[in-house]
C-alpha cells in the first residue's frame, strides 16, 4: 500500500508553503502529481522525500539551477561525484566572498555609527556619508 498526501498534507510534512510545492512543480524540480478522481493534487513518498532534498539544498544556498543539477546527479547514482564536488566548491567560494563582503559591510557600518555625535539630522555624520559627492 503506497501513501498519499494531499498538497496540504505534503507542505505540513515538508514544512514548505503549497505555493512553494507548486512553483517547484512549474519550474520542474517537483514532478508533476497524478490526480485523485476530484483532480485534487497526489504525492507519494518520493515526491515527500525530493521535496525536501530540495528544501534542504535551498536552505544551504544552493541556487535554484544548481538544486537542478543536484536532483539531476541524484538520479544517478552510479555517476562520479566530481561534478557535485566541483559545484559545492564553488558555492562555498561563494559563500566564503559573501562572509568577506558582510564583513566589510559590518566595519563599514560600525565607522559611521562610530562617527555620528547625535544631535539633528542637519549635523548627522551618517546621512553626510550617504550624500553624493559633488
Amino acid at each position: 500500500m503506497t501513501i498519499s498526501f494531499s498538497i496540504g498534507q505534503l507542505a505540513s510534512a515538508a514544512q514548505t508553503p503549497s505555493a512553494t510545492i507548486r512553483y517547484y512543480e512549474k519550474i520542474g524540480l517537483l514532478s508533476t502529481p497524478s490526480r485523485t478522481g476530484s483532480n485534487y493534487r497526489q504525492y507519494d513518498k518520493e515526491d515527500l522525500d525530493r521535496l525536501a532534498f530540495v528544501r534542504r539544498a535551498r536552505e544551504i544556498g544552493f541556487t535554484i539551477d544548481q538544486v537542478r543539477s543536484l536532483l539531476a546527479f541524484s538520479d544517478q547514482r552510479d555517476a562520479d561525484c566530481c561534478a557535485v564536488m566541483a559545484m559545492t566548491s564553488e558555492h562555498l567560494h561563494a559563500v566564503e566572498q559573501k562572509i568577506a563582503d558582510l564583513v566589510v559591510l559590518k566595519e563599514q557600518l560600525a565607522n559611521m555609527l562610530a562617527s555620528c555625535q547625535g544631535g539633528t539630522v542637519a549635523n548627522c555624520s551618517i546621512i553626510d556619508t550617504l550624500q553624493p559627492r559633488q
